[in-house]
């Protein structure tokens, strides 16, 4: 079986891995107070060209996107997002459990934009009886989209001057954020994301990591008292370094990032093979996510040989797929997805 339905199917690079085992015996201080966190937090600033930013380590998404939106919010706040982010539909409603609200905002490709955000921010606002109501307090997105796609820079600018102007928290949710950066379509780098938004993660579970997300946070009140965040919300890890060492071993000469090309390049090749034999996508998806609507018959077809992922009835004879390539994603497994389409097409 050749999976194909996630990028975080594999373990983690085997620098990362050798890393690990060459630091294993070494006594550090705990929590993240070690060398190498000092270290990778290091990299990270230098890779965001910017001074006065917080670096914090957690161990994955879903405890990271909770622990930040709760920080940010007060009692009686709740957090913006399309009705297809990761938050508001995949984290087991891990935002309202902190006793916020996650307010859902309609959206065909998964992308927020600054009109809608004002919208909804305005909306709250302009009601006599907005005391009754959870009141916008923060405006969360990823990059890439839970649908692939992605903003511009043109987009995130809008977006961040929208909720300058609205006094709302941005964070922007970065689980894949390298398939982002190094898509052919992007025209963003991570500097210019450091400068427009109040935080974000780089995530490293589905980029070549065991585990691990860094949280880079540049607001004020985002970073004031945030290892207690971090503690309270069960992410403080008693042996930080762990966090440290695989993200020095990824960041130090560009090879989280190289990685990340790998799998966009391999997955632009399978949609290629797609849209060349006649097969529509869901979504407009220039990175390592493609949705095909494929016959249902060519489905259970591909299903003996490939972990596809089901994402939605298109028709009573069409299925949307995601296939998903990762950092260890062999050239070999695309090209076995492909022949496997064209021996469908000559029966």
């Amino acid at each position: 079986m050749i999976r194909l339905e996630c990028d975080y199917a594999e373990g983690a690079h085997e620098r990362v891995l050798r890393r690990l085992f060459e630091t294993n015996l070494e006594q550090t201080p705990g929590y993240g107070e070690d060398l190498y966190c000092a270290r990778a937090r290091e990299y990270i600033q230098q890779l965001c060209q910017r001074e006065g930013i917080d670096v914090h380590f957690l161990v994955g998404g879903t405890q990271t996107n909770t622990t930040v939106i709760a920080a940010a919010l007060r009692p009686h706040q709740g957090v913006i997002a399309a009705t297809s982010g990761h938050i508001n539909v995949h984290e087991t409603g891990a935002i309202e459990a902190t006793g916020h609200k996650v307010l859902a905002v309609p959206s065909a490709d998964g992308k927020l934009t600054g009109l809608e955000v004002r919208r909804v921010y305005e909306s709250h606002w302009q009601d006599a009886t907005r005391e009754h109501m959870v009141q916008p307090g923060m405006v969360y997105l990823s990059q890439p989209t839970e649908n692939g796609t992605l903003y511009s820079l043109a987009e995130l600018t809008d977006l961040w001057e929208t909720c300058q102007d609205c006094g709302l928290f941005l964070f922007v949710d970065g689980a894949r954020l390298g398939y982002g950066l190094m898509s052919e379509a992007s025209d963003m780098t991570l500097p210019d994301l450091a400068r427009r938004c109040d935080g974000f993660s780089i995530g490293g579970t589905k980029q070549g990591l065991l585990f691990g997300e860094a949280l880079v946070l540049s607001h004020p009140a985002l970073r004031r008292d945030f290892r207690y965040h971090i503690k309270q919300h069960g992410g403080l890890l008693a042996k930080g370094r762990l966090l440290g060492v695989q993200f020095c071993a990824i960041l130090e000469d560009g090879l989280y990032f190289e990685l990340a090309r790998h799998a966009d390049r391999l997955a632009m090749e399978l949609r290629r093979a797609f849209e060349t034999r006649g097969y529509e996508m869901l979504f407009d998806s220039y990175t390592n996510q493609q949705y095909p609507i494929l016959p249902d018959g060519l489905l259970a077809k591909l299903e003996e040989e490939f972990a596809l992922t089901v994402w939605s009835k298109v028709d009573g004879g069409h299925t949307a797929v995601r296939v998903c390539t990762s950092w260890a994603t062999e050239p070999q497994a695309v090209q076995a997805l492909i022949r496997a389409l064209d021996r469908w097409e000559e029966t």
